[in-house]
């Protein structure tokens, strides 16, 4: 647990100290005003050592920027090899956007730093290259564990350690609890469980475990937990507060059952306002993405042009798109206007989950025998193959 707390640390609590090496106020805070995020913004990096290079390529990309030779970038990245890791961004007009040298952490850590600084100086918007992912893995015959990860992949960590059936993991706000699905053994009796878990204390304890199913909780930013439940019969969405103890109420008097049909709901996704659920429904035998508000009331179908089957939807940070999983001969990442409109097919796969830049999704390949997990570039459909594990992985979560 330790490991778990210096992982999730690393991203906050032991924040670089950075120092400017010569450059003015202005020049450190100098965003491009022409910035267009559609295209890939070309950049050069010269002078850094061959880990370091590597690690702001692979950031960088997987943010709208295509790394090129000089002759062809409109903005040069130039650093010397060692630690510190030491960065000056310049255009091709040689301004000065900001001259750095990053203490503390390892050299990854600070590469990372100085890749979030190019992603604000040019285009405004907050890096994600500190953040983290947790995911589900394939560790054995009937095992799948609950991982942590950096963003990249790389330090990656089990959060579980059953040997059993775990799945659907996601962030509560603030990031230091999570909520899975687990296949826990009570009374003799194997059921999907939901788990809470303090990644603080490693504490964890049942959040809901009633007969039949309980899996896909999504937690709200208003201290809230959406799920699938069959207490009623078919699979429907309940909310309930974090703070619910099951224990307390194992006859569910404090849940709020959002849908009430004989057909199957799944996936819950809360709005950035945490008053409305997006969630996959049937109609007419169709699968659809409808909305609802949190509190209960009626399902309101999402328009979608373009793609068909939808499931697995995903609401961005802004508030401005849903991403989903389109099933038309195989499987499609999709984004749609939140308010539904015209579907933007974007690359193969499914399991799509934000970054907190509203602008990068992580998602599941299927590969020959395994998945994999990628990164995709909604704007300008880059996508970052995450290095493969030894293992299938997918249903990735990104930390709010």
């Amino acid at each position: 647990m330790k490991q778990l707390k210096k992982l999730i640390g690393q991203g906050g609590a032991t924040a670089l100290l950075l120092g400017a090496l010569g450059a003015s106020a202005a020049d450190r805070i100098n965003i491009t005003k022409n910035y267009d995020p559609t295209k890939l913004v070309p950049i050069a990096l010269s002078g850094f050592a061959a880990g370091t290079t590597a690690v702001l390529r692979f950031d960088l990309e997987a943010q709208g920027f295509s790394v090129v030779p000089q002759a062809r970038a409109d903005f040069m990245l130039t650093g010397k090899p060692g630690v510190p890791v030491e960065g000056l961004l310049q255009d091709r007009n040689k301004a000065v956007y900001f001259n750095k040298k990053y203490q503390g952490g390892n050299s990854r850590l600070q590469a990372h730093a100085l890749s979030d600084d190019v992603v604000l100086a040019v285009t405004g918007k907050p890096g994600i290259s500190r953040t983290k992912v947790m995911f589900k893995m394939v560790t054995g015959r009937r095992a799948r564990e609950i991982y942590m990860a950096d963003f990249d992949g790389f330090n990656a960590r089990p959060l579980t350690q059953d040997k059993r059936l775990a799945a659907s993991p996601d962030w509560a706000p603030g990031n230091q609890r999570v909520y899975y699905t687990s296949y826990w053994v009570h009374g003799g009796v194997e059921n999907p469980t939901i788990v809470a878990h303090n990644l603080g204390t490693g504490q964890r304890g049942v959040f809901a475990r009633f007969a039949g199913l309980n899996t896909s909780a999504a937690v709200g930013p208003l201290g809230r937990v959406a799920m699938v439940l069959s207490l009623g019969g078919s699979p429907d969405i309940y909310v309930a507060r974090a703070n619910w103890d099951f224990n307390q109420d194992r006859f569910g008097k404090q849940l709020t059952r959002v849908t009430k049909t004989k057909e199957a709901e799944s996936s819950p996704a809360w709005s950035p306002d945490g008053q409305w659920l997006c969630f996959a429904a049937k109609s007419g035998g169709r699968r659809i993405l409808v909305r609802a508000p949190a509190g209960g009331g009626g399902m309101q179908r999402i328009t979608i042009a373009g793609a068909r089957n939808p499931s697995e939807p995903a609401w961005s940070p802004d508030g401005r798109w849903i991403a989903f999983t389109a099933q038309m001969g195989g499987f499609q990442i999709c984004v749609v206007p939140a308010g539904g409109g015209e579907a933007k097919v974007l690359t193969q796969g499914e399991d799509p989950s934000w970054a907190p830049n509203s602008r990068t999704l992580i998602f599941t390949r299927r590969g020959v025998n395994k998945r994999t997990l990628a990164l995709l570039d909604v704007p300008t459909k880059q996508v970052k193959n995450i290095p493969a594990f030894a293992a299938s992985s997918s249903q990735a979560a990104w930390q709010h």
